[in-house]
């Protein structure tokens, strides 16, 4: 990161299913507030009325049959749209933002999972993003197993939650390779230990991260 930043801070949560994403992007919304951070969450896919709506076609049953490319464009249709009305305003106007998942998770999912090429991914992540890139991106890992267990008792699943153990495993190991490629940007958590245990975890990320955006 850049202390030197004119605009806010970016700020990525990255994971696969049953990490705990939810409850810990909270305590790292209410951490942020506490520290007097103006910090907007958000969501991909979603965040906008347009992008809502395509997550709901990407997350029903109903389109079990879409296409690997189907897919991917349908993601970067709704970033384009969530950069431009919400997350590149908040950022110009000082605000942080804070997304439950972003481009790694194209590269995770459509790229590891689907098999999709990094390269034709980086295509649209440039044309769709310029030099937009998180600042921070926290990646919550466990083992897929666990996770799986952990996302059953949440109730019905959607069209990515009842893919295969073996999808996931590949979309873990993306992000892993991801986050080995980008050190400065990604900071692993422990997902795999009590929620305490993690939040301490992120509360460590937290300090550091406020410490050099001189907040």
């Amino acid at each position: 990161m850049n202390k030197a930043l004119s605009r806010g801070c970016f700020i990525t949560v990255e994971g696969t299913e049953g990490v705990g994403k939810s409850s810990n992007i909270t305590f790292i919304q209410e951490t942020l507030q506490a520290a007097g951070i103006d910090v907007v969450a958000t969501r991909e896919p979603g965040g906008t009325p347009l992008g809502e709506e395509v997550r709901e076609l990407l997350l029903d049953h109903r389109h079990s049959g879409m296409s690997s490319d189907a897919e991917l464009l349908l993601m970067f249709a709704a970033r384009a749209q969530h950069i431009k009305q919400l997350i590149q305003p908040a950022l110009n106007q000082g605000q942080w933002v804070l997304c439950d998942r972003f481009t790694d998770a194209t590269y995770a999912y459509q790229g590891g999972g689907r098999g999709i090429s990094n390269e034709r991914i980086a295509t649209l992540e440039n044309w769709v993003q310029g030099t937009l890139r998180p600042d921070i991106t926290v990646l919550l890992d466990l083992p897929v197993d666990i996770g799986l267990a952990r996302a059953a008792i949440r109730g019905v699943a959607d069209r990515f939650e009842k893919e295969q153990q073996a999808f996931f495993e590949q979309v873990r190991n993306a992000y892993l390779a991801q986050a080995e490629t980008q050190p400065k940007r990604y900071r692993i958590i422990d997902a795999s230990r009590t929620l305490e245990a993690v939040q301490q975890q992120i509360a460590g990320v937290l300090q550091l991260i406020l410490a050099e955006q001189g907040a």
